[in-house]
């Protein structure tokens, strides 16, 4: 039974991490201008092994960890490497990095989201949207991008959650591979 209730939370998961790429896809991770037509708009972060990028999109999570100014503790999930859409999958990647947060505090997890927004803008980002989700909870949802350094963020506030957290996923532009290495998918 724990085999299937792993593979299903797992299932859900990776939904949830294909549905936040899909959404900060196209939130705005466009404004640099150095996008061509057959990226789906997606700019182009640089030139970089699937392994350097993984560990700069989680150095830009703990930059976000920092931003919330409330004491808590991060999950400990790792980066992933994904297609990049509308283009050759061989040279080109995003890496995405999906993990949460919980205030040491339930009663800090609006501090923590408010901070977040409050403090994002003074440090490159780009609030694309901030207020409740579609979902049955309507869980206040932050969404925002930063075209300087090519990422984007998408902050859920789950306070229904047992405990309540922040689930976060971090997003880069498309990367390429340098010449002579290949992308490694994690």
């Amino acid at each position: 039974m724990k085999i299937k209730q792993g593979a299903a939370v797992l299932v859900v998961s990776l939904a949830l991490t294909a549905l936040a790429l899909t959404a900060l896809g196209g939130c705005g991770l466009t404004g640099s201008g150095d996008a061509d037509p057959g990226s789906d708009g997606i700019p182009l972060a640089g030139t970089s092994t699937s392994r350097d990028a993984a560990a700069a999109v989680e150095k830009v999570s703990a930059e976000l960890r920092g931003l919330t100014g409330v004491e808590g503790k991060p999950s400990e999930g790792l980066a992933g490497v994904t297609e990049c859409p509308g283009r050759d999958p061989a040279r080109y990647f995003q890496v995405f990095h999906p993990w949460s947060f919980h205030p040491a505090s339930d009663d800090r997890l609006d501090e923590a989201m408010e901070r977040l927004k409050a403090a994002l803008p003074a440090h490159g980002w780009k609030v694309a949207r901030y207020g409740p989700d579609t979902s049955q909870n309507k869980n206040l949802s932050l969404t925002a991008d930063n075209g300087e350094k090519k990422y984007g963020v998408s902050v859920v506030q789950m306070k229904k959650n047992d405990p309540p957290k922040l689930s976060l996923t971090v997003v880069s532009g498309c990367y390429e591979v340098p010449e002579g290495k290949e992308v490694e998918r994690f």
